[in-house]
């Protein structure tokens, strides 16, 4: 098989259907395809909905909220495809040779291992989806007003590659895991998402694996997908998110984890 889609999804069946809609809409015809759905805290109204609309669809429900790597990991083991394009359900795919074009890059570029479409707000302007890593010291500056500064401004232009080209594949330290298209070789080598992070930095830390086991991470703007992102973990109190969002102190949580694995730097 030369093609596997793995989407992620929780609790929004609405995004799902859209999801799947634009993918059937836009896959090429040629490439032989199986489409995966792993379905976190599994509803009747999902189960229902894929039955009937998307009956081709490999559904795989979850009773409980295990957390985003878990769900990918269980999606990943099932996957039989050479390629492997890892989504989220809030993704739409709204060009036919999106596909095609990454399986080029991949076969002329023996280096890549992780490509990352552009990411477009549903207005069409361009997501942030491609960074440096993370220091602390661009968690702090993200989060509080210190980012307003001219210091946290230079720190998170930094962090944000505000300053380089992003209209031609670039390569990069990791992308944002709504999005990711790899191979399944290179999965075996490299290995599947740290369990040990519910949310937030699993991607941060398997683009790292990547660039250990000597791949290229890139960013890659010939292909791109419409991303309806919410930032669950900012909720606009600053510092003081991390009293009033779940997800806040999840996303900080994660942040140790990394640093913890990884080491720090300034």
């Amino acid at each position: 098989m030369k093609l596997s889609i793995l989407i992620n999804h929780y609790q929004a069946p609405h995004l799902l259907k859209l999801c799947l809609r634009h993918l059937y809409d836009n896959l090429p015809q040629d490439i032989e395809r199986e489409i995966i759905v792993v379905d976190g805290e599994s509803v009747k109204k999902t189960q229902k909905m894929i039955t009937e609309l998307f009956p081709s669809v490999i559904f795989i429900p979850i009773k409980d909220n295990v957390g985003f790597t878990k769900m990918v990991n269980l999606g990943l083991k099932q996957c039989q495809g050479e390629y492997i394009l890892i989504l989220n359900a809030d993704i739409i795919m709204h060009q036919k040779e999106t596909i095609s074009k990454m399986i080029e890059y991949f076969d002329q570029h023996p280096r890549a291992g992780l490509l990352g479409p552009q990411l477009l707000n549903m207005d069409g302007s361009i997501q942030n989806s491609c960074f440096h890593f993370y220091t602390p010291l661009s968690i702090i500056f993200r989060r509080t007003f210190l980012g307003k500064t001219k210091w946290g401004q230079k720190i998170i232009n930094h962090l944000l590659m505000n300053n380089t080209d992003k209209t031609k594949p670039i390569v990069v330290d990791w992308l944002m895991g709504s999005a990711l298209f790899t191979k399944k070789k290179i999965i075996e080598k490299v290995g599947l998402f740290d369990e040990r992070y519910f949310m937030y930095f699993d991607d941060v830390d398997w683009c790292k694996k990547f660039w250990q086991a000597g791949y290229e991470v890139i960013y890659f703007p010939n292909a791109q997908m419409y991303h309806y992102h919410i930032q669950a973990s900012k909720k606009g109190f600053g510092i003081f998110d991390i009293f009033f969002s779940k997800y806040t102190r999840i996303h900080i949580l994660s942040a140790i984890k990394y640093f913890w694995k990884w080491g720090v730097r300034w």
